[in-house]
């Protein structure tokens, strides 16, 4: 059965792309625990991140830096934190996040409620400094 990120990759579920290259997504979190929080995904459907076959872990990773750098321009923050939890959803992903401090990537506060047209401006947002 594919999972949710499978089906916002086929396109059957929507999401606010940050950016794409052949082999990888990056998108806003729906649920996020700060503003500018972005996932980035293989686009092989993979549960565990170290089981990428070597290219496509390099790719990703160097994926996430070009996306990490963008959200960094967008938002006044000291940090883009980093973290690759992987029980949420049984595909790969590496969740980025502008950050002040340490609670800042609390996973297990209240994630915020954003509304579409929010989620759309910060997508934007982060994609005006996207550089592939």
């Amino acid at each position: 059965m594919p999972s949710i990120f499978s089906k916002i990759i086929s396109g059957d579920i929507p999401c606010y792309k940050i950016a794409e290259t052949e082999h990888c997504l990056a998108f806003l979190d729906i649920f996020p625990v700060q503003r500018g929080h972005v996932l980035v995904i293989p686009k092989k459907e993979v549960d565990h991140i170290f089981d990428l076959e070597d290219e496509l872990f390099s790719e990703l990773h160097l994926f996430s830096k070009k996306v990490a750098k963008a959200i960094k321009q967008a938002f006044s923050c000291e940090k883009i934190g980093v973290s690759v939890i992987g029980l949420e959803v049984p595909h790969a992903h590496i969740h980025l996040m502008p950050i002040d401090q340490l609670s800042d990537m609390n996973f297990t506060k209240p994630k915020l409620k954003l509304q579409p047209q929010e989620l759309s401006e910060i997508a934007t947002q982060i994609r005006a400094y996207y550089t592939p």
